[in-house]
């Protein structure tokens, strides 16, 4: 039985009315999710239906079976990991790009997708102030925004050594290396491993007390290895405390040893929109490569991520592909010849709606206040009986623990307190944050970046935070 178009109206206006009774819920409605992992399975694992259902009771079942198991992500409460939440521009822009159902991979299959990313590249060099002259690519988030960088980097490192990775690949290539602080995010690492370089090719170096990797550390690890192909990874803004590392001294070290340098910006990049925090990232335009996100503070819908090359042609040597049936011409912009991907959604709508919303100063008031926000929660809570802010955020991250005020308590104590404060907190739906292990200790995170978050929300969590203290002898 062919599909009833007929019924396309309805489904999409029932959509549009649950969309805006969730987004009409955020404030009130739990951050937390409230169903367990069997309620969940039981309610959608059902078997699959011999005969079609009703598109509007498709939609209908999908909102009732998934409430309960969605976090409150869209709203201005939530502290965990990094994520933002989508701009209304942004959000609109994307249900639009699912109704256009673009292939973003050729000009050839989408020209205003093409051009729409042409014009974002552009946009995001420039508030971001990297060169003008680099490349860009618009991938699902940072992991995939360092692995466009990155394979990059490979290319141009094994290409001095006098190999071709694309034609002889890694078997037999001079062995790389990554050089990193203790800083280093997960999705560096799960990059290494996805291009061949391997763990046990990434040299931890120790970081100093404020997070940020020691030049003299960097000197002596390339000095030791001269002539191996080397990639040197700094960080700008750590998911744990925000720190940045020195870019021009390192950068120069690097470069002086022929290492290419990738910057992990996952947040930290967006500082450059604010005057005052700017000098965070001096020297930060001399690097080769950069990755960051737009669903962090962009506040663009799931998922979208940003890799800048500083040498377009190891950029595109890294990823680019030409087959008979791929419709080509030299005056535009193919996607694939610059992404991991061939099939692509087209995020760049959501990420040119996004800026058109907030153009430069809306942007820079957007950190300026999740900046002030985290400083604001840390402070607070960390003020409260038996917490302590171990890191007050200078930008949006901060980290708290909590102590267990017994005589004789121990660090693994202090370990448990911090974990069960926190799910007690999260348990209450007024906040939620995550932890991490930072030098040793479990801490609480605190992380914001999202447009929605008030004074109100930071009021509604401190106020949380101190009842549930208030209940632990």
């Amino acid at each position: 039985m062919p599909p009833d178009t007929t019924r396309q109206q309805a489904t999409l206006e029932r959509a549009t009315e649950l969309a805006l009774s969730f987004l009409g819920s955020l404030d009130a409605a739990p951050v937390c999710t409230t169903t367990p992992l069997a309620e969940l399975r039981r309610r959608f694992a059902q078997p699959l239906p011999d005969q079609g259902v009703d598109p509007v009771t498709v939609i209908d079942e999908l909102a009732r079976d998934a409430a309960g198991g969605l976090l409150g992500t869209a709203g201005g409460r939530f502290y965990g990991w990094v994520i933002g939440a989508g701009l209304p521009a942004a959000l609109a822009a994307d249900w639009l790009t699912a109704t256009w159902d673009q292939n973003a991979g050729l000009y050839a299959c989408g020209p205003a997708a093409a051009v729409v990313e042409e014009v974002c590249g552009t946009w995001l060099k420039d508030v971001l102030g990297l060169p003008a002259s680099a490349s860009f690519a618009l991938v699902t988030g940072c992991q995939m925004a360092h692995v466009t960088c990155l394979a990059a980097a490979r290319h141009a490192v094994l290409a001095r050594a006098g190999w071709d990775v694309n034609r002889d690949g890694l078997a037999g290539a001079p062995a790389l290396r990554m050089l990193t602080s203790s800083e280093v995010h997960g999705t560096t690492i799960r990059a290494a491993k996805l291009l061949g370089i391997g763990t046990s090719n990434m040299v931890v170096l120790p970081s100093d007390p404020a997070s940020r990797m020691r030049p003299a550390d960097l000197r002596d690890a390339l000095a030791g290895e001269p002539d191996r192909p080397t990639i040197v990874v700094l960080q700008a803004g750590d998911v744990n405390c925000g720190a940045f590392d020195c870019f021009p001294e390192l950068i120069v070290l690097a470069h002086g040893a022929g290492a290419w340098v990738h910057v992990d910006g996952a947040m930290g990049l967006w500082c450059n929109v604010v005057p005052e925090l700017r000098h965070l990232l001096a020297g930060v335009e001399l690097a080769d490569s950069w990755a960051t996100d737009g669903h962090k503070w962009l506040n663009v819908p799931y998922d979208c991520g940003y890799a800048f090359v500083a040498h377009p042609e190891h950029h595109r040597a890294g990823m680019a592909h030409r087959a008979s049936y791929l419709v080509h011409a030299d005056d535009v912009r193919d996607q694939l010849d610059w992404t991991p991907e061939h099939s692509r959604r087209a995020r760049g709508f959501a990420t040119w709606a996004a800026l058109r919303e907030l153009g430069r100063t809306g942007l820079a008031d957007l950190v300026e206040r999740c900046c002030h926000h985290a400083h604001d929660l840390v402070t607070r809570i960390g003020a409260l009986p038996n917490a302590r802010a171990l890191c007050v955020p200078r930008i949006n991250q901060g980290l708290l623990r909590f102590y267990d005020p017994r005589s004789g308590a121990m660090e693994e104590d202090h370990d448990r307190r911090t974990d069960a404060v926190m799910a007690t907190i999260n348990a209450t739906g007024e906040a939620f944050f995550t932890g991490t292990t930072w030098r040793g200790m479990r801490c609480m995170r605190v992380s914001v970046s999202s447009w929605r978050t008030t004074t109100n929300d930071v009021d509604r969590a401190v106020a949380a935070a101190a009842q549930v203290l208030r209940t632990f002898p």
